[in-house]
């Protein structure tokens, strides 16, 4: 195997970063993160192959890439990156916790590959370092097979392991009194259908057994990467858990990807040079969550308008039609199904702070982590106090919130805030051949690299709370 090491992105500017040799049919190089003589070094380690144990499978989830901190906030845990106290400021959530609207009687459900087997402590002391409650319930369930035995020296298990913590820290943030039900799956989640099964399998138990209204997801796979012959029907038999979702008035969420306007193909060592985005974000029955860049001073205010994120996932589906609560955009996305619909913070440049003590050899550290794998469970922690908003004014459940948040963009609520500036285009090197890659750009009203923009959660969650459902 060989570490590869992702630069600093810069937004408004293409990326290259070294690739890989190995095949890869994982979704996208997850970052591991290490610290050395007070400094973060990080590097996303490659393996071939589609072991179910993940001894040697490849690396799943959107690619989180170590934040780097900018320095402009402070104080900070000892790894760097922002607080809760930050990031709730950043989004206006103060208000709300001041009404109890904190996620209370609510559960978010977050599933991901093998989990970490050191979730629970690192949570724990997670809330006693920022002085955050316990989640009213944490519960991990792995309903389709048992994860195999956890091993530090394997990069495919400490990338899921930095995903998960992720995943769970951070959602709790947003919604801190929502209970959390982590779902495991025994097999890594891969490009094409590899992972994909269980995943479905897993999401259609938590589905029957009722056991949350909201599914965060921090993985994807291209499109592209899925077989175009028979109109792309391996996705389409996948869609199970979201028809069921969206029967049962449940919201799903899906990271939109961390590689801009476009994405990995199937080996994992090449980026296609034409737009590409990643399924499950553009299903039609899918809330699709980009990235954005937030630029704050010491406490959380901020100092400028946020901007998109330059590696935010963004473009149209060659899968999807448009559905029709893309018709008011339809400017936009013509035909096809437009992804984001959503962007919350995703940068290196304003990368949040997670904690673990998976990582084997030494003790727990502190990291500053970012990617639209971030992005998702801040709004699903968001999406949280809107079912509890709306279970106190009537009761009802908000399911499929995508209609809502058009609604809400088209009459120009306060709850959501357009972004104007950045785009994703990218710069990609395949086979020693540098190719420029033309993205999106963020403008007034929708676009396809931040959708309609992020929230004002003050306004936004009884927004989404009268309009959804």
């Amino acid at each position: 195997m060989r570490w590869i090491q992702r630069r600093t992105r810069q937004p408004g500017a293409g990326t290259q970063r070294p690739r890989p040799r190995a095949r890869l049919i994982g979704i996208a190089v997850l970052a591991a993160v290490a610290m050395a003589a007070g400094a973060l070094a990080a590097a996303g380690a490659l393996a071939a192959g589609n072991s179910p144990s993940g001894q040697d499978a490849a690396l799943s989830p959107i690619r989180i890439s170590p934040g780097v901190h900018n320095g402009s906030t402070s104080p900070a845990p000892p790894g760097g990156g922002l607080t809760p106290t930050e990031i709730r400021t950043a989004y206006d959530l103060w208000p709300l916790y001041r009404k109890h609207i904190n996620g209370s009687t609510q559960t978010i459900v977050i599933v991901d590959s093998f989990g970490s087997p050191t979730i629970a402590s690192d949570l724990a002391y997670f809330d006693k370092y920022f002085h955050l409650p316990a989640p009213p319930s944490f519960r991990v369930i792995q309903p389709v097979g048992k994860v195999p035995a956890y091993h530090a020296s394997n990069s495919n298990r400490s990338g899921w392991a930095a995903e998960t913590t992720l995943d769970v820290e951070w959602s709790h943030v947003m919604a801190p009194d929502a209970s959390i039900v982590l779902v495991e799956t025994p097999t890594s989640e891969n490009e094409g259908t590899t992972g994909f099964p269980q995943i479905v399998k897993a999401e259609k138990y938590a589905l029957r057994h009722k056991l949350g209204n909201i599914i965060s997801q921090s993985f994807a796979a291209t499109e592209q990467t899925f077989s175009a012959k028979s109109d792309y029907a391996a996705i389409r038999n996948l869609r199970g858990a979201y028809l069921l979702a969206y029967k049962d008035h449940v919201t799903v969420l899906g990271a939109t990807g961390d590689d801009g306007v476009t994405s990995d193909k199937y080996n994992m060592v090449d980026e296609y040079t034409t737009p590409a985005v990643s399924w499950p974000a553009t299903d039609p029955l899918v809330t699709a969550v980009g990235g954005t860049q937030l630029n704050l001073r010491a406490g959380g205010t901020r100092k400028s308008p946020d901007v998109a994120w330059n590696d935010s996932g963004g473009g149209r589906s060659i899968v999807f039609g448009r559905p029709s609560y893309q018709n008011p955009v339809r400017g936009v996305t013509g035909s096809h199904r437009g992804v984001p619909d959503i962007a919350m913070d995703a940068s290196c440049h304003s990368s949040v702070a997670i904690y673990g003590s998976f990582y084997g050899g030494h003790a727990g550290q502190w990291s500053p982590i970012c990617g639209t794998s971030l992005a998702t469970p801040l709004f699903a922690g968001i999406v949280a106090l809107a079912y509890q908003y709306a279970q106190q004014h009537g009761g009802h459940p908000l399911g499929l919130i995508n209609p809502a948040l058009y609604k809400i963009e088209a009459r120009h609520e306060p709850g959501v805030v357009d972004i104007t500036k950045g785009n994703n285009s990218q710069t990609v090197t395949n086979g020693g051949k540098t190719y420029k890659v033309k993205g999106f750009s963020a403008s007034r009203g929708y676009d396809l690299v931040t959708g309609v923009g992020t929230v004002d959660a003050k306004y936004f969650v009884p927004e989404l709370a009268k309009l959804a459902g």
